[in-house]
């Protein structure tokens, strides 16, 4: 810090890590997306304690074949030696052809990877995870990784920017004799960097300001077999049907503009993810997919296999939205038929709607391929909740992510997007039931139904369209509404009798044990204007008032105008957060 004021500079302390902010702003910091780093902490947590578990299980399994190769008796061991030596030159001529057929055709098939994990393993030593932020600004996110999550190796933070650097590496320094062991700060393009270091890190954070769309092809190639990747992406303008020719250039999706598009903006970063690790033979896990505040954030783990890689078209499907009513479709794009022992893999069946909707008679809009298949480990969720709960005081954001961590766990895995109420009752113009209610008379009519963590008033069920809208006819007959136009969509959704006569009873299930345990599930945001800051370096103009509102921009003019004169002033400020002093 020799020749610099450190009145520059304001200290901002979270979790475990401290960083120096320069107060012109000049690197990004978002102190809103403390969510964002305590879920990837926690995340990150779980993934060290499984990466434990699974090695131990395969050790585990390695000796039990050793023992019992070794209990065979000597003489079956004799039998086996004499035999195999007749075989010894036949098989390796076959293997000599073999590997020489796979250099002609395929040289960069054979991977090296399997040599190091054997070299690594035959001692039984498991090498503490490696870690990349592909896009580390300040390196607040690697310092805490390094600082608070027990067992990391190292953490690579990279940047294009060499302020950014800088200022990281000011921070490494800042932070002691850990973050200087454990953390390792490079300016360099993301993309260049990870294409340099194929399949070496556990771990890789993509945490771009707007799209990961660019980075998505190189960090699937960098990530170990096994390994998770962990993505953000804030353009949800584009993502939840803003801009769809936009998305469909950056992600390979086309939006649709359902109260599902924030899932299904999650549910198309996922499908662009598995198209990108495709290319390589590689495929995905979700283990965990949220949207939180102006952000949808993804952890997948990444695996190599040309085999399991056949069953992504099971796991992609078109979406059908109806324009006049709140009906939806999936249209799956592959299928299997299994035959004895064999699997064939075939083109899914169509159409999988009529050309004007069974429900209302308006027509469909077509979106997608989006991830159909789960989005969530359950199992991975109940866990991390959990751990999360046990460490409470290490979370500054305690509150928001064991919320959203609840609703997780308890959304209905298999059911893709989900319905609104609201919107339900809009389309008929009626009183809206409770949501216990409705909950209750899905549930009578013997289906399951659960609310969802990106919107309060979403419903997921298993129950077909044309049950729900029986249920909301049954609703009405006893809810009168006025007369309608007879082309209205509610007006020919109601001029059908129901088929299923509704139980509005309460069920026992209606309410989910969060909710009967008066659990706090969604939280208003801390302060107002609470979404993404300005880029580093931007400055305000007009448009920040609806941003910012005029308040936050008049207290940084008057806080400019009230420094010493010794400091050239510039026309425009710097900001960041109006509400803190970074």
């Amino acid at each position: 810090m020799a020749g610099e004021d450190l009145e520059d500079y304001t200290i901002i302390k979270e979790g475990e890590a401290e960083i120096l902010m320069n107060v012109k702003n000049q690197v990004f910091y978002n102190k809103t997306q403390v969510n964002n780093r305590d879920l990837s902490i926690a995340v990150l947590r779980a993934f060290v304690s499984k990466r434990k578990e699974e090695h131990e299980a395969k050790l585990s399994k390695r000796t039990k074949r050793a023992d019992k190769a070794s209990g065979k008796d000597a003489s079956e061991l004799a039998v086996e030696e004499s035999n195999g030596s007749a075989l010894d030159n036949e098989k390796s001529n076959v293997e000599c052809e073999v590997h020489k057929e796979i250099s002609q055709v395929e040289p960069c098939s054979i991977s090296e990877e399997p040599m190091k994990v054997e070299e690594g393993n035959h001692r039984g030593e498991l090498k503490p995870p490696k870690v990349l932020e592909a896009l580390s600004a300040s390196g607040l996110r690697s310092l805490r990784y390094a600082c608070e999550v027990e067992g990391i190796g190292k953490v690579v933070a990279l940047d294009n920017d060499k302020a950014s650097v800088e200022a990281c590496q000011k921070n490494i320094k800042f932070n002691g004799s850990v973050a200087i062991s454990k953390v390792e700060s490079h300016l360099a393009d993301a993309r260049v960097y990870m294409l340099t270091h194929p399949k070496e890190f556990d771990m890789v954070d993509l945490d771009p300001y707007g799209s990961p769309s660019v980075f998505l092809d190189s960090a699937v190639q960098s990530v170990v077999d096994g390994g998770m990747l962990m993505c953000t992406a804030t353009d949800m303008a584009v993502l939840c049907g803003g801009n769809g020719e936009v998305c469909y250039s950056k992600y390979g999706s086309y939006p649709l503009r359902g109260k599902y598009c924030h899932e299904m903006a999650l549910r198309i970063l996922l499908a662009s993810i598995e198209s990108h690790a495709n290319r390589y033979k590689r495929y995905i896990v979700p283990i965990l997919s949220v949207q939180m505040n102006f952000y949808v954030r993804v952890f997948v783990r990444v695996y190599t296999s040309a085999s399991a890689m056949k069953n992504t078209p099971l796991k992609l499907s078109y979406v059908y939205q109806c324009i006049g009513c709140d009906s939806y479709h999936l249209q799956p794009i592959g299928r299997t038929v299994s035959k004895d022992s064999s699997v064939r893999y075939l083109p899914g069946f169509g159409p999988a709607v009529p050309q004007e909707c069974s429900d209302c008679g308006k027509k469909y809009n077509m979106g997608g391929p989006i991830w159909s298949a789960p989005i969530h480990d359950q199992e991975w969720v109940t866990s991390i909740l959990k751990s999360v709960k046990s460490m409470k005081d290490r979370y500054p954001a305690y509150d928001r992510i064991s919320a959203v961590l609840t609703m997780i766990s308890e959304e209905l895995p298999d059911v893709p997007l989900f319905l609104s109420l609201h919107n339900l009752c809009a389309t008929l113009k009626c009183t809206s039931p409770s949501a216990v209610i409705f909950r209750s008379a899905v549930i009578n009519a013997g289906y399951r139904i659960s609310g969802t963590h990106v919107n309060p008033l979403g419903l997921k069920s298993d129950a077909p369209m044309d049950v729900i809208w029986d249920i909301m006819r049954c609703w009405v007959k006893n809810h009168p509404v006025k007369a309608q136009a007879p082309d209205q969509p509610g007006s020919v959704i109601l001029a059908k009798e129901p088929v299923l006569q509704a139980n509005f009873a309460r069920a026992v299930a209606s309410l989910s044990k969060a909710q009967a345990k008066k659990v706090a599930r969604f939280l208003p945001n801390p302060e107002r204007h609470w979404g993404p800051k300005l880029r580093a370096g931007r400055q305000i103009t007009s448009k920040h008032i609806s941003l910012l509102g005029p308040e936050a921009v008049n207290e940084h003019l008057n806080h400019e105008n009230s420094e010493e004169p010794k400091a050239k002033r510039p026309k425009t400020v710097d900001i960041s957060d109006p509400t803190s002093s970074s």
